[in-house]
């Protein structure tokens, strides 16, 4: 998986490529712990995002967890394998997905 990052202002962007899985997760998990202390938001472009896993879902909660005591967690441009996780597993009702 790649990960590009983005600071805007306050606004943490992280674009992900590839897959999001039990061998990727750790690299998200560490590259969110050391960025998410100066973002007031966090928006993760998934537009290259081709798998998750559970592994990925749980970084996710762990990151909206976080955010959410600031400005909050979107995801935005999830294709249709990756929105069919989200909805089986229930996070659509808990992650804000644009």
């Amino acid at each position: 998986m790649t990960i590009t990052k983005q600071q805007n202002g306050t606004t943490l962007l992280l674009a992900l490529e590839g897959r999001l899985d039990t061998m990727t997760a750790p690299e998200l998990e560490e590259e969110l712990a050391g960025s998410l202390d100066g973002a007031d938001s966090l928006v993760l472009d998934f537009t290259a995002l081709n798998y998750i896993s559970s592994a990925g879902l749980r970084v996710l909660l762990s990151a909206h967890k976080q955010m959410s005591a600031k400005g909050g967690l979107t995801i935005k441009n999830v294709n249709e394998i990756v929105r069919e996780v989200f909805d089986v597993t229930g996070f659509s009702d808990i992650l804000t997905i644009e």
